[in-house]
């Protein structure tokens, strides 16, 4: 009996020990998780701190972009894959008219308000008469593209009365030229013609003087007809032209025009055995390009060489003169074909220009490259065509279309005042 009551009171100290071990397991398991939910719950309110500072600055941002958008110069246009404008800033609606623009669609609002004719695809004109340029970028979604206007009206008015200043400047400088060339044989003339009414002057000195008088108009007389010769002009004989013909015939007209001057015409020609064909005047062309050599020979002086060089590059002609002449410096490289302008002392500053007008009139341009010191390169670079068909329609589209039927003289007063930075009607 003994034995049995030491086994119960032994069992129940290890029981007691078992459950105070495990009390103490729970109680520091316990102390573990409350630690922990006190770790998570200032994890949690920092987060959620974090969360409302983010969405606070999300807010100020918006609102700061908001105001941004609403205060920019520019208007912006959101519109979407349908062509439906789904945002628009207070400037956007300012420029198209003042009314609310979205949810109105894009096209409609342009035919409210733009100008029938569109100066480019980059370019709005408004029935005001306000001048927008347009840039479209595509989102990253595809889905909708934004559009920034920016009025140009103002720039455009400024590059217009500055084109206008540069025009009565030009035509100042125009009009000094034109003075400088009257100028030397009208003071020749006066002077001599002073000297006829001197008494006790001889028959022969007399007739001297009269005649370098007359000398001097005739020479004032040929710088106005040159003028009016380039202002009236006259029409272009249009053929269609074989280039190895024209080759030959602008080879022999410049060997000749060198060799009357005493100089010497190099020549290199590089065409392709296939026929190749231009439309224009034989004569024109020609003249022109005597008057490159003409000009390549007087800057030159005698017993120099002058280069002439006539090229086929794909679908065109380069017919190119050089010298080896002072040469010209940028600025006067700007000036060379301009009407009236010359810096030799007995030129018409003709010359030059009608090579210019000659070539634009045959759909092509004349080019010069230069440097003082080392001479002058000028180039005229024409339309070229495969086949006498394809040239023949070319002329007959220039010839026979009513379109293209303009007053020649008109149309030559017209270049001239373009020359001089005019604006054609």
């Amino acid at each position: 009996m003994a034995d049995t009551s030491d086994l119960d009171k032994k069992q129940l100290e290890e029981a007691f020990e078992t459950f105070s071990r495990v009390s103490a397991e729970l109680d520091a398991s316990y102390q573990v998780l409350q630690q922990r939910i006190g770790t998570l719950t200032q994890e949690l309110s920092e987060a959620r701190s974090q969360r409302l500072r983010d969405l606070a600055e999300k807010e100020r941002l918006a609102n700061r972009l908001a105001l941004l958008m609403d205060a920019l110069p520019g208007g912006v246009v959101v519109v979407d894959s349908a062509g439906v404008i789904r945002e628009a800033n207070p400037a956007a609606t300012e420029f198209l008219g003042g009314q609310p623009l979205p949810p109105r669609r894009w096209q409609d609002v342009l035919k409210a308000t733009v100008a029938d004719e569109l100066p480019s695809e980059s370019e709005l004109v408004l029935n005001s008469g306000r001048r927008l340029s347009v840039n479209t970028r595509y989102l990253e979604s595809g889905d909708e593209q934004v559009i920034l206007l920016t009025d140009m009206t103002r720039l455009y008015e400024l590059k217009e009365a500055n084109a206008r200043e540069q025009r009565l400047v030009a035509l100042g400088e125009m009009a000094a030229r034109l003075a400088h060339q009257v100028r030397t044989p009208l003071s020749s003339a006066l002077l001599y013609s002073g000297h006829l009414a001197a008494p006790g002057l001889s028959d022969d000195k007399r007739i001297d003087k009269a005649r370098k008088v007359a000398a001097g108009l005739r020479h004032m007389e040929s710088l106005v007809d040159s003028m009016l010769n380039f202002v009236r002009g006259t029409p272009f004989a249009w053929q269609v032209i074989e280039v190895a013909d024209l080759a030959r015939e602008l080879t022999a007209a410049a060997d000749s025009a060198v060799a009357a001057r005493g100089a010497r015409c190099q020549v290199s020609l590089d065409l392709p055995e296939a026929p190749g064909f231009i439309r224009g005047d034989r004569d024109a062309l020609v003249g022109a390009v005597l008057n490159l050599v003409d000009n390549a020979v007087e800057t030159s002086g005698k017993e120099t060489d002058v280069a002439l060089a006539i090229t086929v590059r794909r679908d065109r002609l380069a017919i190119t003169v050089s010298d080896r002449g002072e040469g010209m410096t940028p600025e006067l490289c700007e000036k060379v074909f301009d009407p009236f302008f010359t810096t030799r002392e007995n030129g018409t500053g003709i010359g030059l220009a009608v090579v210019a007008t000659t070539a634009r009139s045959h759909g092509g341009n004349v080019a010069v490259h230069s440097a003082p010191g080392v001479g002058s390169t000028f180039t005229i670079d024409l339309p070229l065509q495969a086949s006498v068909k394809a040239a023949s329609e070319v002329f007959a589209a220039a010839t026979l279309s009513p379109d293209v039927e303009v007053d020649f003289a008109e149309d030559r007063l017209q270049q001239t005042w373009q020359a001089v930075g005019g604006v054609s009607r």
